[in-house]
């Protein structure tokens, strides 16, 4: 089975209370995801390969680390994974962006995929796939599963707030798949949203609703 961490990092929760909160501006709250993705980057980055290499320094002859093996690709699940993506690629500028457009039936709570465009080399590279909400767990096994369908490899799925169904039904179906949030939540509603959650995140990202 595949592996979920919530990244408990002080700065992260605190900047999620404020996400939480309901008075909280759209400015603020686009600001914040920003910000928390790229504190949860670091956290998911972790597992990076390093080689050893030869360089001068002012000084001296050194060996020091670089990045090694596969390259990044960030893909967001459309839209509201659109406002997570500047906070992964400050800390990998050479990552890049692919997109997977997906929607939810409000009546079936059932996505479908409606626009897919990745990187050529998507094979290649390790696939961070971002969405502020893993609720019922469905568009990101879609998402999941458009990518492998494309060639896709490595991935990994990063959200701000999950709910205990979504991670259960993206481990089920991904056993290789690992998962990274900020926050597991308690449950979703008979609405599918994750209770305590935040609220529509697309909507208070784009100032929508």
């Amino acid at each position: 089975m595949s592996k979920f961490t919530v990244i408990d990092h002080p700065l992260i929760q605190h900047k999620l209370r404020i996400l939480r909160d309901k008075n909280t501006s759209t400015k603020d709250f686009r600001e914040l995801v920003d910000e928390i993705a790229a504190l949860m980057a670091y956290e998911v980055s972790r597992d990076m390969q390093l080689e050893d290499v030869e360089i001068q320094t002012p000084i001296a002859k050194t060996t020091v680390k670089q990045l090694s093996g596969k390259k990044v690709a960030v893909v967001p699940i459309l839209r509201a994974g659109l406002g997570m993506v500047d906070g992964v690629v400050k800390l990998i500028p050479a990552a890049r962006i692919g997109h997977i457009g997906m929607y939810r039936d409000e009546k079936t709570l059932e996505p479908h995929e409606y626009f897919v465009k990745l990187p050529e080399d998507i094979d290649k590279r390790e696939v961070i796939l971002v969405d502020p909400m893993l609720a019922t767990g469905g568009s990101a096994k879609d998402a999941i599963a458009a990518l492998k369908k494309r060639g896709a490899k490595t991935i990994k799925l990063m959200v701000l707030v999950a709910a205990p169904e979504g991670v259960k039904a993206v481990q089920a179906a991904f056993g290789d798949v690992d998962i990274f949030a900020a926050a597991l939540d308690d449950h979703l509603n008979e609405n599918g949203y994750i209770v305590p959650g935040l609220g529509d995140a697309g909507d208070r990202l784009f100032g929508t609703k």
